[in-house]
């Protein structure tokens, strides 16, 4: 088979038959016409795709780049170079059961700073009191936790198990009407606290409709039993009352840990975190 015309010219190259000639072995199913200028820009975009890339790479390098790598916190990331301090915040723990506070500072290390995937991670953990009877405890523990932290990955977790240790001699009421279960529950609480600040953990707070109605309903209680108590008053001014003082015949809140639960309307609902045994 013979595609093309014949030459204008006589005196033209006969070997133009054999350079055009396509002999078709097969049955035709389709054909496409050839578009010369998308050719031309696929290629040409081929020929560029090395030189991008390497362009990205070297942004990613020198910091200056807007696609660089995302650092992830894992457990070979070490301290930045020339930072021989990290930002972090120290924490007192006070407890009944010793004359001695407790110390805790947790210092964080920021990834990717600078860019739209910044983050604060806590990066390791110290423990610190006079008392030396928790020295060898704190010590492991503080090893073991910040060994987590520098792992990466969730570390929430952290704050949920140390509040689940139970002292086997019995815990004891913070101020505010807070039962903590044990000292190591304290420190959970302090993680807990830590990791809200940073924004790792999403703050539990009330709503505005939530507190106000618990204002009205503690209000309703105090004066209920203000004139239960009217003949008992005695001739001495009381105190005022700070934000932390709930009803006298307050029981325990299984779920936030406050002596703050009181009978209202038939439910007994706490009036620190909104709990109600009734939904």
């Amino acid at each position: 088979m013979r595609q093309g015309t014949e030459p204008a010219e006589t005196g033209a190259d006969p070997g133009w038959r054999k350079e055009m000639t396509v002999k078709i072995s097969k049955k035709i199913v389709g054909y496409q016409v050839k578009d010369k200028k998308k050719a031309d820009a696929e290629a040409k975009a081929a020929a560029d795709a090395p030189a991008r890339s390497d362009a990205k790479e070297q942004g990613g390098r020198d910091g200056r780049g807007k696609s660089a790598d995302i650092i992830r916190m894992h457990e070979k990331l070490q301290r930045p170079e020339g930072m021989e301090c990290l930002e972090g915040a120290t924490y007192k723990i006070r407890t009944p059961l010793d004359d001695h506070a407790l110390y805790v500072t947790i210092n964080d290390i920021v990834l990717n700073a600078g860019t739209e995937h910044e983050q604060r991670r806590p990066f390791e953990i110290f423990i610190n009191s006079k008392n030396m009877d928790h020295f060898q405890w704190i010590v492991a523990l503080t090893r073991v936790m910040s060994a987590v932290f520098r792992k990466g990955g969730d570390v929430t977790f952290l704050s949920e198990e140390l509040q689940a240790v139970f002292d086997p001699k019995g815990g004891y009421f913070k101020p505010g009407g807070r039962f903590v279960p044990s000292i190591v529950a304290d420190i959970g609480a302090v993680v807990e606290t830590h990791l809200k600040r940073i924004g790792l953990l999403e703050p539990d707070e009330l709503s505005e409709q939530q507190q106000l109605m618990l204002k009205e309903k503690r209000a309703e209680i105090e004066a209920r039993e203000q004139a239960a108590n009217a003949e008992k008053k005695t001739l001495t001014t009381p105190a005022t009352a700070d934000a932390g003082d709930y009803p006298a015949s307050a029981t325990l809140c299984h779920k936030c840990s406050t002596k703050a639960m009181v009978l209202l309307d038939g439910c007994q609902t706490c009036l620190a975190c909104g709990y109600s045994k009734c939904g």
